[in-house]
């Protein structure tokens, strides 16, 4: 599908529309007062999210950025440090909420879109040794996919090993497209959230609900930031007209999520030849394609001009994200498109 202004649309994720069964389930939604818990299909939302990752309880929120900044609220404390990657979402693309719950973040390498356990086991130990003269970690983060490093999914050993290096931190997972990871490696999303304390995902980015996401955890963290919903404003009334379409993209939109992969490796390989020294197509392992050029906006402007939306996330990084509204004849306009780009 091309967007309805004739435009191939691979900006990102986020634009997708809701599908003609999420709207029917939205009309027909039955529904009541979340903020008393009394919202029948939010609450099947979150039974159902909860159970499939694994976890004991789940809370639905507006966004990913809600979801992630709670987990920061009621899994640290004032005067503590996060261990993250140098490049995820909560410490780049979130408008510095999290300086607003932590002291700061302690980012370390992720070019590949893993954290290693050496750099935990190290911030830990350091301040270990420094005592009182040095910040305390109270928290390790990891993004699962990895956005910026081209959407690259966590091996389950990889996320095991920081896991145990992490000791007795809490674990967030901000997986966002958590789903776009299971289909790439066929780990279960049970499987990688055995490894941490709360995970968020998103249902408004590949799996195409209009709004919402989800964070789940442990029945008293999720209590805890039910309450710290509430004071950041995201406590919703009869939300179960959103949640419905959330349930239909858990029941119907993941298994899909494998044709989204292909048309990205198809647009890698498309870069790939345009650019050769922009590496192996083969890292395009689930909907996102990035590449480092030096001068992108003239490429966003080119493709643009060709009928097709492009981004950046860098100076010198394009970005091109598949999804359910671009089909294959969109693809096939944006690779003729970067044939000719400058």
């Amino acid at each position: 599908m091309v967007v309805s202004d004739g435009l191939v649309d691979l900006r990102s994720d986020t634009v997708t529309r809701p599908t003609p069964a999420m709207r029917r389930a939205m009309a027909g939604a039955e529904v009541g007062d979340d903020l008393y818990g009394e919202d029948p299909t939010v609450n099947a939302l979150q039974d159902a999210f909860a159970e499939r990752v694994g976890m004991e309880a789940a809370l639905f929120v507006p966004s990913g950025v809600m979801g992630n900044q709670l987990a920061l609220r009621v899994l640290t404390e004032p005067g503590t440090t996060v261990i993250t990657g140098a490049r995820q979402h909560v410490v780049l693309y979130e408008q510095g909420a999290g300086g607003g719950h932590v002291a700061q973040f302690h980012g370390v390498p992720d070019h590949d879109g893993v954290v290693r356990p050496a750099y935990v086991a190290w911030a830990i130990e350091a301040a270990e040794i420094a005592g009182d003269d040095e910040t305390r970690p109270g928290l390790v983060c990891v993004e699962n996919t990895h956005m910026a490093a081209g959407g690259a999914p966590w091996e389950l050993d990889d996320l095991r090993a920081v896991r145990r290096a992490a000791r007795r931190l809490p674990v967030h997972m901000d997986g966002a497209r958590l789903f776009n990871a299971e289909v790439a490696t066929a780990t279960p999303a049970a499987d990688y959230c055995a490894e941490a304390t709360t995970v968020m995902c998103c249902l408004s980015k590949g799996l195409c609900a209009p709004v919402g996401s989800l964070l789940g955890g442990p029945v008293e963290v999720i209590a805890e930031a039910r309450v710290e919903r509430q004071r950041m404003g995201g406590a919703m009334r009869q939300a179960g007209v959103i949640a419905a379409a959330g349930l239909v993209a858990l029941e119907t939109m993941v298994e899909r999520l494998a044709e989204d992969h292909a048309r990205a490796r198809r647009l890698a390989e498309a870069v790939a030849e345009r650019w050769p020294d922009t590496g192996d197509p083969g890292r395009a392992r689930t909907n996102i394609v990035t590449w480092h050029h030096d001068g992108p906006a003239a490429v966003v402007d080119h493709l643009r001009s060709e009928g097709v939306l492009a981004a950046t996330i860098a100076p010198d990084v394009l970005r091109l994200v598949t999804h359910h509204d671009v089909d294959d004849a969109g693809v096939e306009r944006a690779v003729k498109a970067l044939a000719t780009a400058p």
